[in-house]
């Protein structure tokens, strides 16, 4: 769960606060800020794939990619309104800097990088979605990650279906911690809940887990473009 909970921390990221009385954990609130910036990238890298892509299946998954998404980002906008939280309204620099990846490439190498962009963001924040749904104490939060997990699933096998995906060259995913009874796991969870305990040792655990998980991303892009 650190991978999401990170986004908290990333500089030039909008995160969502909490305007209202509703009593959110930090997962929860993270799940909502990733779910909305993976739209707003996606959306129009899939626009540019349904454009541009070298291929009639690449062009077909782009478009559906792009079109899914907009009905995905809608349930996070309606979710959010309901738990009075604000969203980001823009992508993360390095989100915005595969989108301009995208739109200075063309034949067979923007298809290579539209789907290893998409399919490695989806690897990453799909055991995220997982964890957030098996235990987040919001309903409203609990139901957005049972549909954004459909959502990611079919746009993993949809991206697969072009043929292209490199499964040895994919980036490592950052997976969430097993269930702990240790005294941290107790402090994290009082943190979460707003018993007024210090969590600042949970976010930098957070924080590395998300450094770690993209600093690995990043290479393996360096490497092969």
């Amino acid at each position: 769960m650190g991978l999401v909970a990170g986004l908290l921390a990333l500089p030039g990221v909008a995160v969502a606060q909490q305007s209202g009385a509703t009593q959110l954990g930090a997962a929860d609130i993270a799940l909502l800020n990733g779910v909305r910036l993976a739209g707003l990238w996606e959306i129009p890298a899939g626009q540019l794939a349904a454009e541009k892509g070298s291929t009639q299946r690449v062009r077909e998954v782009g478009a559906e990619i792009a079109q899914q998404h907009i009905e995905l980002d809608l349930l996070v906008v309606e979710a959010a309104n309901q738990l009075g939280v604000e969203l980001p309204t823009d992508p993360t620099p390095t989100q915005q800097g595969w989108v301009d990846e995208m739109k200075t490439s063309t034949g067979a190498r923007f298809d290579r990088i539209f789907v290893d962009r998409l399919r490695a963001a989806h690897g990453n924040i799909f055991p995220v979605i997982g964890a957030v749904r098996a235990s987040t104490r919001n309903d409203v939060v609990r139901q957005l990650a049972q549909d954004a997990n459909g959502f990611v699933m079919t746009h993993m096998t949809l991206l697969e279906s072009t043929g292209l995906v490199r499964y040895g060259e994919l980036p490592p995913v950052a997976m969430p911690a097993p269930p702990d009874d240790s005294l941290f796991a107790a402090v994290a969870a009082n943190a979460e809940l707003g018993t007024g305990i210090n969590s600042t040792a949970v976010w930098v655990i957070l924080g590395a887990a998300l450094v770690l998980g993209t600093g690995a991303t990043w290479a393996v892009f360096r490497r092969r473009y």
